[in-house]
């Protein structure tokens, strides 16, 4: 009997975030892959696949948190994923401490845009992601992580 394909939730935020997440494409075969981002537009990149959208969160805004998980719960419990990979930023950390509830393993790559340090959001990442990676060897080293190389 063919078992179906594991489900896998990418999540991103817009801009670089989500042109990091479709680079890493090709990793998702054999996966069911589920996205989300925080534009709708986005839906027209991955055609045929689903797309949920969720609100913008920054610590700036910290209220918007909440918006973001009271969209990205219902998404969680629909989907059920076995796998959350996110290319780091602020919304999508409420899909780790969602997937971290339902069993999910996650993945959190830390933003290219960090050279000289761990962002804010991937400090936070590293207390609730089962793994968690820098895109440069300088911060793996200085953050005791791995280094899996640049997604751009």
């Amino acid at each position: 009997m063919v078992q179906p394909p594991r489900r896998m939730l990418a999540v991103a935020s817009g801009g670089g975030h989500w042109i990091e997440l479709l680079r890493l494409r090709p990793a998702f075969a054999g996966w069911d892959v589920v996205y989300v981002s925080t534009f709708a537009n986005y839906a027209a990149v991955v055609p045929g696949a689903r797309y949920y959208t969720v609100p913008d969160a920054s610590r700036f805004n910290k209220i918007a948190f909440f918006k973001v998980f009271a969209k990205a719960l219902p998404i969680a419990l629909k989907e059920r994923p076995s796998a959350i990979v996110t290319t780091g930023s602020a919304p999508m950390l409420a899909f780790l401490v969602l997937g971290r509830l339902l069993g999910a393993r996650t993945l959190w790559i830390d933003s290219i845009a960090q050279p000289r340090g761990m962002s804010l959001s991937g400090r936070v990442a590293k207390r609730l992601a089962t793994t968690v990676v820098s895109q440069w060897p300088d911060v793996a080293r200085a953050e005791r992580l791995p280094c899996w190389g640049a997604v751009l």
